[in-house]
């Protein structure tokens, strides 16, 4: 008998993949884990039913939401990670040498462990010398340390349940008087396409738009999110990160860089015109 596993994006259409095995389900107290073992994208990892990442496409996602932001930055020390309990996040930041120290703090130790058992690629992160892991609640942590970061990743998942509170004005407010005067914000914010998502797109750019001076939104095609295609919302202090990112820093083969580039980095800020409408 085949199995397969489809995660409905609209009442109308989703992503359909066949299942070889269910590697493992649990809940936690927070949300549901699955992960699949799928023919065409590798391992799978659910979180409430919906897809958090896959082996085939997951380094487009980590790639964008962490060197956009760290390429922009002239030389981030501390980098502050929000969610991100799969590791991947962590592995792109603590790849660069400015990095000093590089906080990941995760509400949910279930995904944290579970990545490390059937993600060791994406879970390499956690053992690098300059990373700090913490279990805790990320709005929690934001309003309550004393410390100060130079860049700031919002690696959530969707705006429902615990990460709902990390979408948020009044969170992006406490994020910007935790960095330092040179400090960047960024965010996943969602599909374009979908139309629950697009609103939350106008939300995030609003709400960034208020409190810092530079913000922009950029795109990356990632095919098993809803529609494939993503947006990230980054929010900067004084650099812009369309115009101001360092191109001789890149190197993409040192860093085992797959999707990311300084081509890329121009051109993802190159939003399609119904896109620009949304931040009107």
């Amino acid at each position: 008998m085949e199995l397969w596993y489809t995660e409905k994006h609209t009442p109308s259409s989703g992503l359909t993949m066949k299942v070889s095995q269910t590697l493992y389900k649990q809940k936690s107290e927070y949300q549901d884990l699955t992960i699949l073992q799928t023919e065409d994208f590798g391992k799978v990892m659910l979180l409430d039913g919906l897809i958090m990442l896959t082996e085939k496409d997951e380094f487009v996602y980590h790639e964008m939401i962490s060197h956009i932001a760290m390429y922009t930055h002239p030389h981030p020390k501390k980098v502050l990670i929000i969610g991100g309990g799969d590791g991947g996040t962590l592995r792109e930041v603590t790849k660069h040498k400015s990095v000093e120290c590089a906080t990941l703090v995760e509400i949910d130790e279930m995904v944290i462990n579970a990545s490390k058992q059937y993600f060791p690629k994406l879970a390499a992160g956690f053992s690098a010398d300059n990373a700090k892991v913490l279990t805790e609640d990320g709005i929690r942590f934001v309003h309550t340390t004393k410390e100060r970061f130079d860049v700031i990743i919002i690696d959530s998942t969707d705006p429902i349940g615990p990460a709902e509170g990390l979408f948020h004005k009044d969170f992006y407010r406490s994020c910007m008087e935790i960095l330092t005067d040179e400090g960047i914000l960024v965010a996943q914010s969602e599909s374009p396409f979908i139309p629950i998502y697009a609103q939350v797109i106008s939300n995030v750019q609003r709400d960034l738009g208020a409190l810092f001076p530079i913000t922009k939104l950029y795109l990356a095609a990632i095919p098993t999110y809803p529609s494939g295609l993503w947006s990230f919302s980054i929010a900067s202090k004084k650099h812009d990160p369309e115009n101001e990112f360092d191109i001789e820093q890149i190197d993409e083969a040192n860093l085992e860089l797959s999707y990311y580039n300084a081509e890329i980095h121009r051109a993802c800020f190159a939003l399609p015109n119904f896109v620009g409408k949304m931040l009107v």
